[in-house]
């Protein structure tokens, strides 16, 4: 088994990868990669959001390919025992009712196939999916692509989306997310 990357040598990396693609003029986000695999699959008959020219963004799919590829990498040889989450959240989220926190990557109590199932379990998915999409499209892409490559490139709407992003994220764990548990 191998360690993981530790943070000053993957942070580099990642800041290597943004400078390349800078100065290639190709820009980095997976809902873009999304939005080519739906024209590479004829979305643009039934929507124009989807005519473009998918063959010039087709590099991209590489990372979507290495996303896939990598976290099955990362799950088989790299050597994690387990999510360490502070020992504060982990109470909270047991408070919750989150029994597995810190023994499983996700939680049973949301991702297994008995709770998805369920009315609440599927409700939760397909509005946190309608959000997310919508979301990213309304911001003009997702959190990978403002925050990493869009603050790389100093873009001011980047930099207000990842402040949305995390205003958000702070309103849905300290407000809606006790509200729904």
């Amino acid at each position: 088994m191998l360690n993981p990357l530790p943070w000053f040598i993957a942070g580099p990396l990642i800041a290597v990868i943004m400078f390349l693609l800078l100065r290639l003029g190709k820009t980095f986000g997976m809902s873009s990669n999304l939005r080519t695999i739906c024209t590479m699959s004829g979305a643009g008959r039934f929507s124009t959001f989807f005519k473009t020219n998918w063959r010039e963004n087709m590099w991209s799919l590489v990372v979507l390919i290495g996303v896939v590829f990598g976290g099955i990498f990362a799950f088989q040889v790299l050597k994690v025992e387990s999510p360490q989450i502070n020992e504060d959240v982990v109470n909270q989220l047991k408070a919750y009712g989150f029994d597995s926190v810190n023994s499983s990557y996700l939680p049973t109590e949301l991702f297994s196939l008995d709770q998805i199932l369920t009315l609440k379990g599927f409700a939760l998915i397909l509005i946190a999916g309608f959000l997310v999409g919508f979301g990213a499209r309304y911001a003009g892409g997702c959190t990978s692509g403002h925050a990493i490559m869009g603050l790389s490139n100093l873009q001011r709407p980047s930099l207000f989306a990842v402040i949305g992003f995390f205003v958000g994220g702070l309103i849905m764990v300290h407000l809606i997310f006790p509200l729904i548990f």
